[in-house]
């Protein structure tokens, strides 16, 4: 099956810029829809990105619109999530995930699964 891992945190100051990979093993994203997630210490696990209709359509919780951009490479290995313009309230761990069909909504973690470990994101002020 197809597993995720997570890469490209790091430490930035507010207004940098970061591009996190999510990149498939076992497979590849052909005809899956993937999503990106966040969570800050001591808070529920957050949606931020998804390409749906087999990979192929992005879209976004508002809080990230205009910010983010959620892409995937022609080899349909890796996802990527571009974030621009980074603020402190985006410090979180950030993770991958493909949707599972059938389960929950296309927006939400339970709709979703074969989550990466995820990769750490601190933005310092």
């Amino acid at each position: 099956q197809v597993k995720v891992t997570e890469s490209g945190g790091g430490s930035v100051q507010t207004g940098s810029s970061l591009t996190l990979s999510c990149t498939a093993s076992g497979g590849t994203f052909d005809g899956v829809n993937v999503g990106w997630f966040r969570q800050a210490p001591g808070k529920e696990r957050d949606f931020l990105a998804g390409l749906g209709f087999g990979g192929t359509k992005p879209y976004y919780a508002d809080p990230v619109k205009g910010r983010f951009t959620i892409s995937r490479d022609n080899a349909k290995i890796t996802v990527y999530l571009q974030m621009n313009n980074l603020m402190p309230e985006d410090t979180a761990v950030y993770y991958c995930a493909r949707r599972i069909w059938g389960r929950g909504s296309n927006d939400s973690p339970s709709g979703f699964g074969f989550w990466g470990q995820g990769t750490q994101v601190t933005v310092s002020s």
